[in-house]
């Protein structure tokens, strides 16, 4: 019973105000808010801001209700405006750390449920605004070796790895940092690869240096530094500091070079070879068959 006459009651304050010519109304507006940083040490979030108007002469309660989709929101679940005035609020909507470059669409819904206290219906006044994850840089350089022993005139791969550990998918130049002191010291190095596309967060790309130890003449035993680079060009493009990592591989060279050694040894092994060949005599059938009656015992 007591049930029953609580809604009648409110179906009564519905009908009377609806009888005073109430119409329920409001405006909503947001602002569109600014990109969200999502890399380590950001504060991964962005405030939109907001008003309620009310065009009417009524006392107002509004419920906001927010969709975000993937990211984290906060803000008011409802409001009083009064009549003929607007209120401000703020949402607050946060990302994951690390979350990938990309657009997410946020609603924000504003529904009048009460006019000078009494219950009422309306349809919800929507507003939809984009909120962006902004792209940063970042990258690791790794080889699996950090020191290396080789003779002179020594061709080598040198195998460095390349990980793109920013959001989104990002090209990197590739470089020797000291190139020319290592030309002059007789290094011959050779890049294949100059730069190299990488999605985020995948498995390293291996970049490979093609290199042939110095040829100076004589003994060697010196230690050298090679310095890899690589750099991201989306943050020479757009972060306006560029963003690198140097890997450094110690090379140790010893042992002697002389010109046309390589050669003399050939035609060294080439005679040996000849005059071995030519120093065995044939067998006589009698030693071929003696084989054969060997052979025949052992098996």
């Amino acid at each position: 019973m007591m049930i029953a006459v609580y809604f009648l009651s409110s179906w009564a304050g519905v009908a009377a105000v609806q009888a005073q010519g109430v119409v329920p109304d409001i405006t909503l507006v947001c602002d569109p808010p600014q990109p969200i940083d999502v890399y380590p040490g950001s504060p991964r979030s962005s405030i939109i801001n907001c008003r309620l108007e009310n065009p009417t002469i009524h006392q107002e309660k509004v419920r906001i209700t927010i969709q975000a989709g993937v990211l984290a929101v906060s803000g008011p679940a409802s409001m009083s405006v009064g009549g003929g005035s607007e209120v401000p609020f703020q949402v607050m909507i946060r990302a994951e750390l690390r979350a990938p470059e990309g657009q997410h669409q946020v609603t924000i819904s504003a529904e009048v449920t009460m006019a000078n206290g009494l219950p009422v219906t309306s349809d919800p006044q929507s507003y939809n605004l984009m909120a962006i994850i902004r792209q940063f840089s970042r990258l690791r350089v790794a080889s699996e070796i950090a020191f290396l022993q080789l003779r002179p005139k020594v061709d080598y791969n040198l195998i460095f790895d390349v990980y793109n550990d920013g959001n989104a998918v990002d090209r990197f130049n590739i470089a020797i940092v000291n190139y020319d002191e290592m030309n002059d010291e007789g290094f011959q190095l050779s890049i294949p690869l100059v730069s190299v596309e990488i999605e985020s967060l995948s498995p390293p790309e291996k970049i490979r240096v093609q290199m042939r130890t110095p040829k100076n003449q004589g003994w060697t035993d010196k230690y050298f530094s090679l310095q890899f680079k690589a750099t991201s060009e989306y943050s020479i493009r757009t972060e306006g500091i560029p963003n690198y990592q140097i890997q450094t591989m110690t090379i140790y060279i010893r042992g002697v070079y002389l010109p046309g050694f390589e050669l003399i040894g050939t035609m060294m092994m080439t005679a040996l070879a000849a005059a071995a060949f030519a120093g065995r005599t044939p067998r006589s059938d009698d030693e071929d068959d003696e084989i054969v009656g060997l052979d025949a015992r052992l098996f």
